[in-house]
């Protein structure tokens, strides 16, 4: 299979493990490659529904961490999903805000920030698929 589209974005972390299991745990996202190359390590996350990754490249310092506003988004099953990974994410220690009710099309979201500073929306009735359906 031939890759099409958008397929991937690159950050940079500090400490591999710790971006894994924040992902994991937070954005039900998996290891799908890793590896070591000359300049670090380098892995690949996805949630395993599309052909799409955020690239983590390791290094020792994150000078630029994507947000406030810039952001990765992810969308969950629900609302009370929303706001138990946000209480998770504060009872560990991540910065994040609290959760708001946009309306459509941006629904119900929050804010955490990875242990690296990057942003992560969580969200609930985000009208996405919609809108590329109407766009084709």
């Amino acid at each position: 299979m031939t890759d099409l589209g958008f397929t991937h974005i690159a950050l940079i972390c500090s400490n591999a493990d710790k971006t894994i299991e924040f992902y994991r745990r937070f954005a039900d996202m998996t290891v799908i490659h890793d590896r070591m190359d000359p300049n670090g390590r380098v892995f690949w996350l996805s949630d395993l529904k599309r052909a799409f990754a955020i690239v983590f490249i390791e290094r020792t310092d994150v000078e630029a961490p994507l947000g406030p506003l810039g952001h990765l988004g992810v969308c969950l099953k629900s609302k009370d999903d929303v706001d138990d990974r946000i209480k998770a994410a504060r009872e560990l220690g991540y910065k994040v805000s609290e959760p708001e009710e946009s309306g459509p099309p941006v629904g119900y979201w929050a804010f955490v920030a990875d242990p690296d500073g990057h942003t992560l929306e969580l969200s609930y009735g985000q009208e996405v698929q919609l809108h590329v359906e109407k766009a084709q």
